[in-house]
């Protein structure tokens, strides 16, 4: 994956530098420069599925536990529904509701198409 990105982008005639690791990429590569490349690359994969792992396991441990619903029960909503379907249905326009709430005019729009009014 991050040799292909670096292909396409010597294909296009620019070069690629990573300057902590004091390698560049300009196309015409040597072997040394590639294994160093796919290292990289085989590195990053690899530390990408481990914080995936730990993740799950982080998951799956806070559902079990005693108290699971009060520690993994994603945020409470922030926009009150039925106060912005009370205020609609009271003529109020959508620019007003908004400012009343603090939220965006998009929010308020998504919500009514949502609620279906």
């Amino acid at each position: 994956m991050l040799e292909d990105i670096i292909k396409e982008i010597n294909t296009k005639g620019a070069s690629v530098t990573f300057l902590s690791e004091n390698l560049t990429f300009s196309g015409s590569d040597d072997a040394m420069s590639t294994l160093m490349l796919q290292m990289m690359g085989s590195f990053a994969q690899f530390e990408r599925s481990m914080i995936l792992k730990r993740q799950a396991e982080g998951i799956a441990a806070a559902k079990a536990g005693p108290d699971a619903k009060e520690k993994y029960a994603g945020r409470k909503a922030s926009i009150d529904r039925d106060v912005i379907s009370k205020m609609i249905k009271a003529g109020s326009s959508l620019t007003s509701i908004a400012k009343s709430l603090g939220i965006s005019r998009q929010s308020v729009h998504r919500i009514k198409a949502e609620l279906g009014l």
